[in-house]
C-alpha cells in the first residue's frame, strides 16, 4: 500500500535533484559522437533527441537514443516510487529528470524536447497511460507523417487520458500523475514553438527527411 505521507522537503530536494542529474545525461550526443556521426547539435534542428538523431541516417542511434531518453524518465521515477512509496516523491522525480533532459547543465541548458522522456514518464507513472499516449502519438504520425505534430497531439491528450479511465471507474484521481503529465505537456508544446510556426506554414519536415 502506498504511502500517503510524502517525505521531508530536504529528502523531496535532494531526490528533486538526483532526478535532475539522471534527466540531463545527454545521449543523443554522447551516442553521435561515439559512433562517429558527428554532433548532433550541428544536424538538422540541432536537437539533442531521437527525431533528429534519425537524421543522421543511424536508425539504430536514433532507436537507442529514444529508449534512453524515456529509460532514464522511468528510472527516475520508478526509483523514487520504490524508495519512498510515495507518487508525490516519484512525481517529483520524474519531474525533475524531465527538466534535466530539456535544460542539461552540461550543454549549457540547452537540450532536447522531452517527447521521448515524456513517453517514459508516463509509462512509469501508469502504464495503460503511457500505452495509451504512444498509441496516439503512433496514429497521428501514421497519418501526417509528422513528428512533431505527433507530439503535440498526444502529449496534450495525455493529461486528460490520466483522468477519464479513473473517473470513470468512480476511482480517486492519482493528481500527482496527472499533475505531471500536465507540466510535462505545457513544458513540450512551449519547446515546440518553432514547431507550431512551420506546422501553420505547412513547412514542418516528416518524420525520416534528411536535412542538408
Amino acid at each position: 500500500m502506498q504511502d500517503l505521507v510524502a517525505p521531508a522537503l530536504g529528502t523531496l530536494g535532494l531526490t528533486a535533484v538526483a532526478g535532475y542529474l539522471l534527466g540531463s545525461i545527454p545521449f543523443g550526443v554522447i551516442l553521435t559522437r561515439a559512433a562517429g556521426a558527428g554532433d548532433v547539435r550541428n544536424i538538422g534542428s540541432g536537437n539533442i533527441g531521437a527525431t533528429n538523431v534519425l537524421r543522421t541516417g543511424r536508425k539504430d542511434l536514433a532507436l537507442a537514443t529514444l529508449l534512453l531518453d524515456a529509460g532514464k524518465g522511468a528510472a527516475a521515477l520508478l526509483l523514487a516510487r520504490w524508495l519512498f512509496n510515495n507518487d508525490v516523491a516519484a512525481a517529483i522525480a520524474g519531474g525533475a529528470a524531465f527538466l534535466g533532459h530539456l535544460f542539461p547543465v552540461w550543454l549549457g541548458f540547452k537540450g532536447g524536447k522531452g517527447v521521448a522522456t515524456f513517453f517514459g514518464l508516463m509509462l512509469a507513472a501508469w502504464w495503460p497511460l503511457g500505452l495509451a499516449a504512444a498509441a496516439l502519438w503512433l496514429l497521428t504520425a501514421a497519418l501526417f507523417r509528422i513528428s512533431s505534430l505527433s507530439a503535440l497531439v498526444s502529449t496534450a491528450a495525455t493529461p486528460v487520458l490520466s483522468v477519464l479511465p479513473i473517473a470513470a471507474l468512480g476511482l480517486p484521481t492519482d493528481m500527482p500523475i496527472t499533475l505531471l503529465a500536465a507540466f510535462a505537456a505545457v513544458l513540450i508544446w512551449i519547446r515546440h514553438a518553432q514547431n507550431i510556426g512551420r506546422l501553420l506554414r505547412g513547412t514542418e519536415p516528416r518524420i525520416g527527411a534528411k536535412a542538408a
